[in-house]
């Protein structure tokens, strides 16, 4: 079968790229005895950093001219730009977003899904963001929403 043949195909291409942020896990609806329970060393008033890893996969055709279904380089520069303003930051106090927002990797993720949408000039081809805050705990988003909170 030949690839230039009628049939489009489908790829999804991942790239991964690194950033070091601070954080301390507190959230503005517990009080003070509830954080420490729900949240525990990660509560911790002065906070604590991590070196996160961020995967972006996207799901697109593969065109026929290029065999590509994105340049590998214009997907570095989307994530690159999104990390920009996280890396070497306190997530809580540098990044508004998390002024109202718990600096959980849950809410992390959904951040840097919402950023590359906005820098993306197809983002319907965004399918996929994993942010690894250890080697052991990772979350993935992939845009959904419960039905009437969007």
């Amino acid at each position: 079968m030949s690839l230039k043949g009628s049939l489009r195909y489908k790829a999804y291409v991942t790239r991964s790229e690194w950033f070091c942020a601070s954080h301390r896990l507190n959230s503005n609806l517990l009080s003070v005895e509830e954080n420490a329970a729900v949240f525990g060393q990660c509560n911790n008033p002065n906070g604590h950093g991590h070196n996160y890893k961020v995967e972006v996969t996207v799901k697109a055709d593969v065109d026929p001219l290029t065999g590509m279904a994105i340049n590998i380089s214009e997907l570095k520069q989307y994530i690159q730009t999104v990390i920009a303003s996280l890396d070497h930051k306190c997530l809580d106090l540098d990044v508004a977003f998390f002024k109202n927002h718990t600096s959980t990797t849950e809410n992390l993720t959904v951040y840097i899904w919402n950023q590359l949408i906005e820098c993306m000039p197809k983002p319907d081809i965004l399918y996929e963001v994993t942010v690894h805050e250890t080697e052991k705990n990772a979350v993935t988003y992939r845009g959904e929403v419960n039905a009437g909170e969007e």
